[in-house]
Parts: C-alpha cells; sequence; structure tokens
C-alpha cells in the first residue's frame, strides 16, 4: 500500500504541476516546469511555446515522448516553425505528439513554458480632443488567451507600435497622407514607462504630423505573427498655440516675443511656457513663463543683434475639458535688419542730389577726373612696350651684322660650272701680288748669295 500511495502521490504532483489540456480558448498562460517537463494533450493540434533561456546560451533541445530529439536545424517551416535570439526560443509545432514532453537547455529557474494562442492588445482610449505636435502619453497590455501576461521575459518576444493611418478624406489637410509612425510600446522603465517588465507597456507619441483626420493602428508583432488592431476616425486639431513678434525700433532695447492660444478649445490660464531663444551669433538664452492670466505671454527679447532669431517653446496647460497636455510648438523665426546700412545709403543718395540737381552731370564729372590717371597709366604702358621693341630690334640687328662679318672672311665655294666667282678671282689677285713679293724677295736674296760667294 505504501509503494501504491507513493506512486499514486507522485502521479497527481506531476499532472497537477505540468499539464496543458483544453489548449485554445481555455487555458494558463504559462506552466511552471517541472524539472523541464511539460504535457501536451491530444487534443491539441497546433502549439506554440516560448522558452525563456540564459542570455547568450544555445537553443533549447526538444524531447518528445517517444525519446527523439527536435533541434533548432531540424526546423522545416512544414510541421516545426523555431526561432531563436540570444533570451528566448519561440517553436511552433503543427499535430505534436501527445503525452510528456521535455526541454533541454539553460532554461531560466524561474521560466514556464509559455503557450501562445490569442495574443491581443489592450490600449486605452485616445482623447477625443488631440492637437498636432502634442506629446501624449499612452499605456497598454497584453493578453494571452483572454489573461493577461504577466511574465517578465515576455516584454523581449513581442513588439508593439502604434501608426496613424489618413482617411484621405479631402475636407482636411492630411488628404492623401502617407502612413505616420507615432510611437513604440515598451515596458522597459525608460521615458514615461513607470515601471519596467510590469506587464504594462507605455508608448509616448510626439504628434509632429499634420492636422487633420486619421485613424489609430495598433499592431502587436512576434517572431511568428503579427495582430493588429484598427481604432475609430479622429481629429487632430491645428496646434493652439501662435508666436508673434513686435521688433524693437531702432534704439530700443527689446523685440516683444508674444506667446497666446486659442482661447475655444485651450484654457488660457493654465498655460506654463518653457523655452529658449535662439541669437543670430549662436548665443541662447532659456526662459520660462509662469504667471496665470488671461493674456498672452510675453517674452522681451535683448535687441543686440541683427540677423534671424530663433525661438522654441513647449507649453504645458490644459483643455477646454479639464485635460492635462503637453505641447511641442514649431520653431518660430523673425529677421531683423540692419537698419544703418539704409539710412547711410539714403544720406549718400540725397547728398547728391543736393549738390547738384543733375545728378548726371556730377557723376560724369566724376568719370572724367578719374579719366587722366587711366590716361596716364596707358601712357606708360605703351612707352615700356616700345622700348622693348626697341632693343629687341637693335640686338638683332647686331646679331645679324656678326654672323655676316664672319661669312665675308671665309673663302666662297666656287661654282658648281667651274667658272670662278667675283670673290675668287679677287682671292686670286691679290694672291698672286703676295707671290710676286716672295719671288722678288727670294731673287735678292739669291743675288746676295750670289755676291758673298764670289768674295
Amino acid at each position: 500500500m505504501k509503494a501504491d500511495e507513493k506512486e499514486m502521490m507522485d502521479k497527481p504532483e506531476v499532472v497537477d504541476q505540468t499539464p496543458l489540456t483544453r489548449l485554445g480558448t481555455e487555458y494558463e498562460n504559462s506552466i511552471r516546469l517541472l524539472q523541464n517537463r511539460f504535457r501536451i494533450d491530444h487534443e491539441v493540434s497546433e502549439i506554440t511555446m516560448v522558452f525563456f533561456r540564459r542570455f547568450g546560451s544555445a537553443p533549447v533541445v526538444l524531447v518528445r515522448p517517444n525519446g527523439s530529439k527536435i533541434f533548432q536545424g531540424d526546423a522545416d517551416d512544414d510541421k516545426v516553425t523555431w526561432f531563436d535570439s540570444a533570451t528566448f526560443d519561440m517553436i511552433k509545432i503543427k499535430n505534436p505528439v501527445p503525452g510528456p514532453w521535455q526541454a533541454v537547455g539553460q532554461i531560466l529557474p524561474e521560466s514556464r513554458v509559455m503557450v501562445v494562442s490569442e495574443i491581443k492588445l489592450h490600449v486605452e482610449p485616445l482623447p477625443t480632443l488631440l492637437f498636432s505636435g502634442e506629446i501624449l502619453k499612452q499605456t497598454a497590455t497584453l493578453s494571452n488567451g483572454g489573461e493577461v501576461i504577466d511574465t517578465r521575459q515576455f516584454s523581449d518576444v513581442v513588439q508593439l507600435r502604434m501608426q496613424f493611418v489618413s482617411t484621405n478624406n479631402p475636407d482636411f489637410n492630411n488628404f492623401g497622407s502617407q502612413t505616420q509612425d507615432i510611437a513604440t510600446f515598451t515596458d522597459n522603465g525608460l521615458g514615461m514607462d513607470e515601471r519596467p517588465l510590469d506587464g504594462v507597456y507605455t508608448g509616448q507619441y510626439n504628434l509632429r504630423i499634420p492636422e487633420g483626420e486619421w485613424r489609430a493602428l495598433f499592431t502587436v508583432d512576434t517572431p511568428m505573427f503579427s495582430r493588429e488592431q484598427m481604432g475609430d476616425p479622429l481629429r487632430l486639431f491645428p496646434n493652439p498655440v501662435t508666436l508673434t513678434v513686435e521688433k524693437a525700433e531702432e534704439g530700443e532695447g527689446y523685440h516683444r516675443l508674444m506667446i497666446d492660444a486659442d482661447r475655444e478649445n485651450v484654457d488660457i490660464t493654465s498655460l506654463l511656457i518653457d523655452g529658449k531663444v535662439t541669437y543670430p551669433n549662436g548665443d541662447v538664452q532659456n526662459f520660462s513663463l509662469s504667471e496665470q492670466t488671461d493674456q498672452a505671454r510675453v517674452h522681451q527679447v535683448i535687441n543686440y543683434e541683427y540677423g534671424i532669431f530663433r525661438a522654441k517653446v513647449t507649453v504645458f496647460g490644459k483643455t477646454q475639458d479639464g485635460r492635462d497636455f503637453i505641447l511641442d510648438v514649431p520653431e518660430f523665426t523673425f529677421l531683423v535688419e540692419e537698419p544703418e546700412l539704409e539710412s547711410a545709403l539714403d544720406g549718400q543718395v540725397e547728398g547728391t542730389e543736393t549738390a547738384n540737381d543733375e545728378p548726371e552731370l556730377v557723376t560724369d564729372e566724376v568719370i572724367t577726373e578719374e579719366l587722366p590717371p587711366e590716361e596716364e597709366n596707358n601712357t606708360k604702358y605703351y612707352i615700356i612696350i616700345a622700348s622693348v621693341n626697341l632693343g629687341i630690334l637693335i640686338i638683332g640687328g647686331i646679331l645679324i651684322w656678326w654672323f655676316m662679318r664672319d661669312k665675308s672672311n671665309k673663302p666662297e665655294k666656287q661654282p658648281k660650272d667651274g667658272s670662278p666667282s667675283f670673290f675668287s678671282k679677287l682671292f686670286k689677285k691679290k694672291k698672286d701680288k703676295e707671290e710676286g713679293k716672295d719671288s722678288g724677295k727670294k731673287e735678292e736674296s739669291e743675288i746676295a748669295d750670289l755676291s758673298m760667294s764670289d768674295s
């Protein structure tokens, strides 16, 4: 009896803590693993499971009731679809074998096998009055088979995002606009999310999109499937805050930057303004306006630069029905021109007209006075050019004379017909004359020699 009692006690423990029965609309979101074992009922035709494991560990290995194994590489998209990341495995199996299964791997101690069937997104309804440029916080939760998912690691499995889709109503300014990405929901404790991994997803919208009529589209993406939820048409109103400026006159110390709002939709007395002014030279002046009044807010901008001024403000306030809002107002710019340049030009023109009733003649005189220096410069230029050319001619003539002189000293060649040329004849006569002198000298020397021999 003790053995039988022990066996009966063991069986209920396994059956109660690890079965997956009546899958579909009636089941638990997750089942705690008992030594990484779980059971699949015979009525299950398809199952999608998520196993959370240690960061960076290898994918799990599934062991069927008959002992055969399913590895991540065995996925064939026909019967087994497998997605693995650094922290989890998502596995979908068609017609799984009924009975006890086992998952082998570095599964987290508190991990549960999640049987994913019908994931739905539950989002708070959007306000009926929304402004273009509004910064909005919204929360959402996920349910699996009708029950809220409270598994801390499940935020790694899903991606939640919201888009605005234009209704293409020709009566509004957003007619024909493309789908706009508005926000991504996170459960990481950052931004406007209050607590990390608490199952409450927070989205922060910045509606910097054209005003008009839109529909909100909420999307839940997982590695294996996605779910969409389309909202009713909503109206996005124009930004209710306007900025204007009264520029300072010459000599005044401040420009007046005025900030006002649409009184029909906004409680003007509730406005708090935080902003900054960027001067043309790059200097930045931060300012805040917190007075509660029904008049437009005024900020004085120092008038010490000329150029483009840029004002950027964020407004905190309430609508007429009491809803708090945060508004990102588009940048406002204004140009301050330099008046001194205009007055100097005006005085110059007035002085010219006063000196002479005929401005054209005055202009001619000015041009005439400026001509002599130009002529003098041109004359110098011409003299330099003439001197250079004259020098080139003189040097060239000397070189030509020098070459001709050398040629005249050289004997001239005989013509091809054999007749002596004029210069050759002249040269021959000169040679004959010299030979005659030499012969006379020779005769004289011979006579002298003869006379010496007689003695």
